[in-house]
């Protein structure tokens, strides 16, 4: 099987079939990278074609001073936040004074269920995550990458460990010390009044 950079080259000559290859092997960590930020398939499948066919076009700018799986990372995120802030702003206002008009031509009241959390519940999750950043902080600094590497971006051990440039063995060290740290923390912080 071809380097990344090898395929990479084979493309920019002019080879279409060395970029699906890396389509191939980055498709399901592209997908699952966009999932985690749209929140649902259709859109995280959108995002992630919209990421290939992006990189595709600007692999002339690929320099090669990260791996292509990181520079792919970081054009999938750039997406799907772009498609996040447009979103943003195409709030659709509506009345909710205005009655609604039924297909028999009859008007109902809007009623509108509250499923917006409670102020305690916001304010709970808040502290929880300020408290586990917080816990971030203070954890060592090969811990603190190796967790966020493993529990936020998903990234499998092989992948931690090329990022970390060590063994799989110590990826899956750090990340026991590391969890536990966690675990113990937010045990004791549960038992504070």
């Amino acid at each position: 099987m071809n380097s990344d950079e090898q395929l990479v080259k084979t493309c920019l000559q002019g080879d279409s079939q060395a970029f699906e290859e890396l389509a191939v092997k980055y498709q399901n960590k592209i997908y699952a990278l966009a999932y985690r930020y749209m929140g649902n398939e259709e859109d995280a499948y959108d995002m992630a074609q919209e990421a290939f066919i992006k990189a595709y076009r600007s692999l002339r700018s690929f320099k090669g001073d990260s791996s292509f799986g990181t520079w792919m990372y970081r054009i999938a995120t750039n997406v799907c936040l772009d498609e996040l802030r447009k979103r943003k702003r195409r709030v659709l206002t509506l009345s909710l004074d205005e009655p609604l008009a039924t297909r028999d031509g009859d008007e109902v009241e809007k009623e509108i269920a509250d499923t917006a959390p409670t102020a305690d519940i916001i304010y709970e999750q808040k502290e929880l995550s300020q408290y586990i950043q917080q816990v971030l902080g203070e954890m060592k600094p090969d811990h603190k990458v190796t967790i966020v590497l493993r529990d936020i971006m998903d990234l499998t051990y092989e992948e931690i460990a090329q990022v970390l440039d060590c063994s799989i063995g110590t990826v899956k060290s750090r990340l026991s010390r590391a969890r536990d740290s966690l675990r113990k923390k937010l045990s004791e912080r549960e038992l504070l009044p």
